[in-house]
């Protein structure tokens, strides 16, 4: 099993910057891709960025002007860089993984592993 541990998040400004971070732990070798899922209040849960053991990456539309994902192999970890934040992205943050390293695939089909969410609140 691979067990996702998120942390960063809270309130933040309009305007203002996250930072997240997820570590994987377990059976690491079971996954490639990592990457970030959001679920607002009475929304279905999206796709936010996801990036591969090779350092691919891909964004949502709707961040990809103002969000950055980045990862570290060696310490088993995701991060995700926000700025410029609006009230629309007001969420619970999910890091996830899978096995593939298609990146496509984590954007489309319901990645195997999943973090237990870490709320951000983006209000005055």
């Amino acid at each position: 099993q691979v067990q996702l541990v998120e942390s960063g998040g809270g309130l933040v400004q309009p305007g203002g910057s996250l930072r997240l971070s997820c570590v994987a732990s377990g059976d690491i070798f079971r996954i490639n891709t990592m990457g970030w899922y959001r679920q607002a209040p009475g929304k279905q849960r999206e796709f936010v960025a996801g990036i591969n053991r090779s350092g691919s990456l891909d964004l949502a539309d709707s961040v990809e002007d103002r969000f950055t994902i980045s990862r570290d192999n060696a310490r088993n970890m995701v991060f995700l860089q926000g700025d410029f934040l609006k009230a629309e992205d007001t969420a619970v943050y999910y890091c996830a993984a899978d096995p593939t390293r298609r990146l496509v695939d984590f954007r489309l089909k319901h990645p195997d592993y999943w973090g237990q969410g870490t709320q951000v609140t983006v209000s005055v």
